[in-house]
């Protein structure tokens, strides 16, 4: 996913990037999934502006029902997504922004850095909580053919070769067993996506009053005991993507 913003005549060079530049930086056509996550983000963090004195309530509650608005017309697939607007964030910012003045307010103490990493690890939270839903339903549709199949009697194969028999069942709760292996490496993962950067700026922080506390527990980022989890150097919280990995690796082997 890029970083940096569009290049524009508004920013450092004097015109439009050539098409080429700008088919190559946008990152709209994919990261478009992005988007609840994003709005879900955005309307957390303008909550908190609101507590943190940055926001007045009007500003705030216009932003929101904006951001609402969005929402809804992404979901009916009535929004307009713009390439030359490079991403996801953008693409809604931009929305917001022309729809209500005091949208440009609602990146004070956030960068796109950060805000990248966090709408990033609450798709991959939700993309957990999927899989080891449907893993667990696997299960016990294996356990159930398994107790169908209690008497029947199969060859069981070593080396490709007939060996001894075994019962179906025996047979079915092997994998079972394999995806147990599976549902608890990704419930260990979900561990470590589950940490709010929201707060990080673009690498060094922000000496804004943000209650970054507030942000995690609106968003979900939570212990076992409702504890906010969050990410504590704001260089590793907007460059880390560990997490992506090790999710993409254990997808990766259950799709085998």
């Amino acid at each position: 996913m890029k970083h940096g913003s569009p290049v524009s005549r508004s920013g450092r060079f004097g015109s439009d990037p050539a098409a080429e530049v700008a088919e190559y930086t946008e990152s709209i056509s994919f990261d478009w999934r992005l988007w609840e996550q994003d709005i879900l983000g955005s309307i957390a963090h303008a909550t908190m502006l609101q507590k943190a004195g940055l926001l007045s309530k009007a500003e705030k509650e216009a932003i929101v029902r904006e951001l609402e608005k969005i929402g809804e017309e992404i979901a009916a697939g009535n929004f307009e997504w713009k390439p030359e607007l490079e991403d996801v964030h953008m693409n809604i910012e931009a929305a917001l922004t022309a729809r209500v003045p005091a949208g440009a307010k609602l990146h004070t103490g956030r960068s796109r850095n950060d805000q990248v990493a966090l709408d990033m690890r609450m798709w991959l939270r939700d993309e957990i909580v999927e899989l080891v839903g449907e893993l667990r339903a696997m299960q016990r549709a294996l356990v159930q053919l398994a107790e169908k199949n209690a008497s029947v009697a199969i060859p069981g194969y070593t080396h490709l070769q007939r060996a001894q028999p075994v019962y179906l069942a025996h047979h079915l709760l092997a994998y079972v067993e394999m995806l147990e292996r599976d549902y608890t490496r990704l419930a260990d993962s979900f561990v470590r996506v589950n940490v709010c950067p929201l707060g990080s700026g673009a690498v060094a922080g922000t000496t804004l009053p943000l209650d970054r506390e507030l942000t995690a527990r609106l968003l979900g980022f939570v212990d076992a005991n409702g504890e906010p989890v969050l990410t504590q150097n704001s260089m590793d919280a907007v460059s880390d993507r560990d997490f992506a990995i090790e999710f993409c690796a254990e997808r990766k082997k259950k799709e085998q």
